[in-house]
């Protein structure tokens, strides 16, 4: 044991995105050296750091939303890694790595996620700018951004009553703005918590989710998600990858290694499809037959002859329907297809990736493997690898 290094762990026990990191570290330490952790599982507010006289610490991974924490952790000069909103009291020149959150990323998933089905009209929910939270900022101006760019608007509500306070006024307000939405509507919440409050002002309000507002947060925090009705869908933000790859880094400067980067960015891991988002918005009863069809396939190898035979209209006439109702072509819908099912086979399968590449419509790993990249940004091979790594669903 004297030979262990020693680390503290400070992080907020009451928040899922907290949990999950830390997950991520426990993943690390599983396939790694273990550590002797020192944690206190209570609020970020009153963590402190063990006694440095008495402790004699090796590394520190440390949330830095709280200002008191970030002196603390300065003050140790211990090698440190920093996770948190991305805002809050991080600085760079105190040359200390920090971990973020892709947020244009999630805000894009989660666009293109209630583009694909059809929606036309789309809001935002978040709250009033304050030193920790430009997070929600940054998905509100992405998701705003993405829906932009295929000619649609966006209506953002940002809540103005402190968190824990003003419920009855919150719940309130907010329930008078989701009346005035125009319908059928999806909306994104900054995060999973605000997301529910959004379910409990439709139902007070009478408005059915998912058909006329189709509501989705963030953090996949998963008891949080299964105590809603409908069951909410949300982003997983790849905050299990954020611990692993925190401690690694720890791992590393603790060994004089060196410092290669100030800062890491971690992209989203996928969308969660649950109740609140399982529809499609669709009129033309074509389109929507059509679309059905396509995303209830097993195959990738669907032609747009299969599809249009299904639905009993010509090739062109299909077409004219999705170019009408959606913007893109029946093959467009196919390939998204594809890279969905491609997605799904390689994180959540053991299949060699020629029997996935055969499944999915590509005539070889080669044309899957490029695809895959063009679309996910790396190759299927490197995902199934971290999905498998970080413990992430």
């Amino acid at each position: 044991m004297s030979g262990m290094r020693r680390v503290a762990l400070i992080y907020d026990a009451t928040r899922a995105y907290d949990l999950k990191v830390m997950t991520g570290v426990a993943t690390y330490l599983r396939e790694a050296t273990p550590w002797s952790v020192y944690i206190e599982e209570t609020a970020l507010k009153e963590q402190r750091l063990p006694d440095l006289a008495s402790w004699h610490g090796d590394g520190i991974i440390a949330n830095f939303d709280d200002p008191r924490v970030v002196r603390a952790v300065r003050a140790s000069s211990l090698p440190t890694v920093a996770f948190g909103s991305g805002y809050g009291w991080y600085e760079p020149k105190f040359r200390i790595p920090y971990i973020f959150t892709n947020n244009r990323a999630i805000a894009h998933l989660a666009a293109d996620h209630f583009l694909d089905r059809g929606f036309r009209q789309f809001a935002y929910y978040g709250e009033v700018r304050s030193r920790i939270n430009g997070w929600s900022a940054e998905r509100e101006s992405a998701f705003s951004e993405r829906v932009a760019k295929r000619g649609y608007g966006c209506l953002v509500y940002r809540d103005r009553h402190p968190r824990g306070r003003g419920w009855t006024r919150s719940q309130g307000d907010l329930r008078n703005w989701l009346v005035t939405l125009p319908k059928p509507m999806g909306l994104l919440a900054e995060n999973d918590r605000r997301a529910r409050l959004v379910l409990e002002a439709c139902r007070a309000a009478g408005i059915r989710v998912p058909e006329e507002v189709a509501v989705m947060g963030v953090d996949n925090d998963e008891l949080l998600c299964q105590l809603t009705t409908p069951l909410l869908s949300s982003v997983e933000q790849g905050s299990k990858r954020i611990g692993f790859e925190a401690a690694e880094l720890l791992d590393r400067l603790m060994s004089g290694s060196g410092q290669d980067r100030l800062s890491l960015v971690i992209d989203p891991e996928g969308i969660v499809v649950r109740g609140s988002t399982d529809i499609l918005a669709v009129e033309d009863p074509q389109v929507a037959d059509a679309l059905r069809f396509i995303t209830e396939s097993t195959s990738g190898t669907i032609r747009t002859e299969d599809v249009a035979a299904a639905v009993g209209v010509s090739r062109s006439g299909l077409d004219t329907h999705f170019k009408s109702a959606l913007g893109l072509t029946v093959s467009a819908a196919i390939r998204k297809h594809q890279m969905d099912l491609t997605l799904k086979l390689t994180s959540q399968t053991t299949l060699p990736l020629k029997q996935i590449a055969a499944r999915a419509g590509f005539k070889s790993v080669q044309h899957m493997t490029k695809r895959f990249r063009e679309t996910f940004g790396y190759p299927p091979a490197q995902y199934r690898r971290s999905v498998s790594r970080y413990g992430n669903p």
